[in-house]
């Protein structure tokens, strides 16, 4: 089997435990979505995925290059990425701000989905995101290593639409509420802590598994 059923759900519950923790993507969702309601809402949301949708190509891609040329290279790329990940759940605990709700100018659907795709395709971030979580859940030995990148990209895509589509269902609902409270709500302490947790877990995870490409 390509992706074992077990490894796949681990893969799944990771990722959702990345994306129900609000971050800029959301926030930008969250506030078109109260701003000009749900239709705004659901064209970022399309807009970040497809954004999303750039990197996996691109991981999918480069990563299965870099194993194809040397195993050694790929097992060091995905060392990098376990300590990158760490790195961000580090910096996330030593950021000094937490992200707040802005207001939005109203802007048209299809400017709004240019405007997520363009920022989420061109965030390096959001590239160096895919490059160092995707390997940790791939192996070659279960057969195409492209193909699985490719899969776990698309179910990460799948799930970042159903959590960030949730986001603007219910902020769209709540339009009138979050307005009136833009500029007091701030990301609590421990959701801060939660998120830098859950990176450094997934790193630390996936340095100590050891390598399992010879």
């Amino acid at each position: 089997m390509l992706i074992p059923p077990d490894q796949l759900l681990v893969f799944a519950l990771a990722s959702l435990a990345l994306l129900l923790i609000p971050g800029p993507a959301v926030l930008y969702i969250v506030t078109r979505s109260a701003s000009q309601g749900r239709a705004a809402g659901v064209a970022s949301v399309l807009g970040i995925q497809c954004g999303g949708l750039v990197h996996v190509l691109m991981a999918s891609l480069g990563l299965s290059a870099i194993l194809l040329s040397s195993a050694l290279a790929f097992n060091l790329v995905k060392y990098a990425g376990a300590a990158y990940l760490v790195y961000l759940g580090l910096r996330t605990w030593l950021a000094r701000e937490p992200l707040e709700l802005a207001v939005a100018a109203r802007q048209p659907l299809g400017q709004i989905f240019l405007q997520g795709l363009v920022v989420n395709a061109l965030n390096p971030k959001t590239a160096l995101f895919f490059f160092a979580f995707l390997p940790q859940f791939v192996d070659p030995a279960r057969g195409a290593a492209w193909l699985q990148f490719l899969l776990l990209g698309l179910v990460f895509i799948a799930l970042a639409t159903f959590s960030d589509g949730t986001y603007a269902f219910l902020s769209s609902s709540l339009g009138a509420w979050l307005r009136q409270k833009t500029r007091e709500v701030r990301f609590a302490q421990g959701q801060r802590w939660i998120t830098g947790g859950i990176y450094i877990g997934l790193g630390l995870t996936a340095a100590l598994t050891g390598s399992r490409h010879k």
